[in-house]
């Protein structure tokens, strides 16, 4: 069944990693897929292979903490396939890892233009197309770290925090007008980030094992896990969710 028959949907910071994951997963539902980033050359690589196995794709680069971009690209997109129906806020940065008292103003800035700032420019500028053609699904990607703290990476943990109530808020005001947002909370899941967060750490396998070792069903996700929570958000089947946070962690906020 092809869940996404005749939709299209915008994915940000789409070139690796649950971004190049949820577009390959949507291609194969039958969506019309716009894989955004800055990161052009894996963005291009993943169009290609998506337009090899048969969907229809295609690679904008866009910089979401930039509203000339946003609203540009958007238009762009619009333009070429006739609707907007599903934005997925995925493009986000890790940042620095310290302590509060340690992080300077320019890295604070850096995290926040792109995780809250990103998402609301984008969210700003797809709402006036999903308005008027009176639907829309909107899925922002937060974290488990935007509904429990950790001793590290401030920056990321706020904004990620940010983000999920950014989706309760715009859930209950676009509501009348056919939009549903809801919200991602991905645990530990194995990507180019969060090996970036692992290394000095011990040997990569050690630290691995380690993070795979808090999670109760004893290993960390991989991208097409979340991948598959976003594509229910995604289609009609969660016609009647909206402003929920759906936590894909592997049990760890279970503890």
């Amino acid at each position: 069944m092809k869940r996404l028959e005749n939709k299209v949907a915008i994915i940000t910071g789409s070139s690796v990693g649950i971004g190049a994951a949820t577009a390959e997963l949507f291609a194969k539902e039958g969506a019309k897929v716009a894989v955004t980033d800055i990161n052009d050359l894996e963005g291009q690589g993943l169009v290609e292979q998506l337009l090899s196995d048969g969907g229809t794709a295609g690679y904008w680069h866009m910089d979401v903490s930039r509203e000339d971009e946003v609203k540009q690209t958007i238009a762009e997109i619009f333009n070429q396939w006739g609707s907007i129906d599903i934005l997925v806020n995925n493009a986000s940065i890790a940042g620095v890892n310290g302590p509060t008292d340690q992080v300077k103003e320019e890295d604070w800035d850096q995290v926040m233009a792109i995780n809250v700032k990103g998402v609301f420019l984008c969210t700003k500028h797809v709402i006036p197309y999903m308005r008027d053609s009176g639907k829309g699904s909107i899925i922002n990607l937060s974290s488990i770290y935007g509904i429990v703290g950790a001793a590290d990476v401030p920056p990321y943990h706020a904004s990620k925090g940010a983000v999920r109530e950014m989706a309760k808020t715009d859930a209950v005001m676009y509501a009348k007008d056919g939009i549903r947002v809801n919200s991602v909370h991905p645990g530990f899941v194995w990507t180019s980030m969060v090996e970036e967060h692992l290394k000095g750490q011990g040997t990569l396998d050690e630290a691995r094992k380690a993070l795979d070792a808090l999670h109760p069903i004893g290993h960390m996700g991989e991208p097409m896990d979340i991948a598959y929570g976003i594509l229910y958000l995604a289609s009609d089947e969660a016609k009647f969710v909206t402003g929920e946070e759906l936590i894909i962690d592997g049990g760890y906020t279970a503890q």
